[in-house]
C-alpha cells in the first residue's frame, strides 16, 4: 500500500459534498500540535520519559519518532516483543530502527509467557491466543513504566479505536494516545512528513497477532473506504447520504455503523452503579 504526501483524505462538509485536504494543508501544524501534547502530557504527569511497543509496523513507527521529536531520544524507550507469530524480519527492522531515530531499544521476547498462560487456560484458538499476546505486551509495558517512571504510549489510530479493533486492556490500554484522533490514511500522510521509511510505510498493516493475519483482511475493508465512511459518520451523515455521495454499498456502511456502536463500550470505562 503506498501514500504519497500528496495522498487525498476526503471528508464530507456540511453541504453534503466532499472536501479534498493534501497533507500539506493540514499536517504541519498537527504535527507540532501532536509533540506539544505528548511533550505536556508528560510533563503533567510529573515524568520525563515514556515507554512503548515497537511492531515493526507503522503506527509504533509513527509514534515512537512523535515521541523523539517531542521529548529526546534519550527519554523514549522501544520495546520489542516477538511471539510465535512475529515475523523473523521484524528481530532486525526494529532495532535498526530505533537506533535510526536515537531512542533505546529493548528486546524482550513473550513467547514463553503467552504459551504458559495459554496452556494453563485451555486456549487454543487464535483469537484468543492473539487477545492474551497482546495483554501480555501490555504486562511488559506497565512493569516497565512503574519500574522506570515512565508513560505508556498507545499506538492506536482513530480507525482502530471506532471500530473497537484492539484488545481492551492489551493493546488498548495506555497513559496517552497521540494518534488516537487520526485516521490510519492520516498516519500514512504522517508517516510521509516524519521521514518514516518507505518499506514500513508499504508494509501490509497486520497486528501479527497470529501467522497470516491482516488488518484489512480482518476488518473486511479497505482503510481508504473505512476512513470515508466513518469521516462521514463522524460529521452527522446518515448511510443514505453516504451511499448516494460516494456509490458505497448501504450494507457495508450500516454494517460499519452497527460495529462503531457495538464495541464503544471498549472505549469507555466500565459503569459504575451509583449508590
Amino acid at each position: 500500500m503506498k501514500f504519497s504526501n500528496r495522498f487525498l483524505v476526503k471528508t464530507f462538509n456540511s453541504r453534503d459534498t466532499v472536501s479534498v485536504h493534501m497533507a500539506e494543508d493540514f499536517l504541519p501544524e498537527g504535527l507540532e500540535r501532536l509533540k506539544h501534547f505528548i511533550a505536556d502530557t508528560v510533563a503533567e504527569s510529573g515524568s520525563k520519559a515514556v515507554v512503548l511497543g515497537l511492531s515493526g509496523g507503522l503506527d509504533s513507527a509513527v509514534v515512537s519518532r512523535l515521541c523523539v521529536e517531542a521529548l529526546g531520544g534519550e527519554n523514549v524507550l522501544t520495546v520489542f516483543m516477538p511471539s510465535a507469530s512475529t515475523p523473523t524480519d521484524d528481530w532486525d527492522n526494529t532495532k535498526s530502527y530505533s537506533r535510526s531515530i536515537g531512542c533505546e531499544y529493548r528486546l524482550i521476547p513473550i513467547e514463553r509467557m503467552v504459551g504458559t498462560i495459554c496452556s494453563d487456560l485451555k486456549a487454543d484458538d487464535p483469537l484468543s491466543r492473539g487477545n492474551i499476546t497482546a495483554r501480555c505486551r501490555m504486562i511488559v509495558l506497565y512493569h516497565i513504566a512503574r519500574a522506570e517512571d515512565r508513560l505508556v504510549v498507545g499506538t492506536g489510530n482513530k480507525s482502530e479505536l471506532l471500530m473497537g479493533y484492539f484488545t481492551k486492556y492489551g493493546d488498548g490500554a495506555c497513559d496517552m494516545l497521540p494518534i488516537g484522533g487520526l485516521y490510519k490514511t492520516q498516519v500514512y500522510l504522517l508517516a510521509g512528513l516524519l521521514g518514516v521509511p518507505q518499506e514500513i510505510i508499504d508494509r501490509k498493516p497486520s497486528a501479527d497477532l497470529w501467522e497470516g493475519q491482516s488488518d484489512e483482511e480482518e476488518l473486511g475493508i479497505r482503510y481508504e473506504e473505512l476512513d470515508l465512511i466513518l469521516s462521514a459518520l463522524e460529521r452527522g451523515r446518515s448511510p443514505e447520504e453516504i451511499a448516494a455521495i460516494k456509490n458505497i454499498p448501504m450494507k457495508k456502511i450500516m454494517a460499519i455503523e452497527q460495529r462503531v456502536e457495538s464495541n464503544r463500550h471498549k472505549r469507555q470505562f466500565p459503569p459504575v452503579a451509583e449508590l
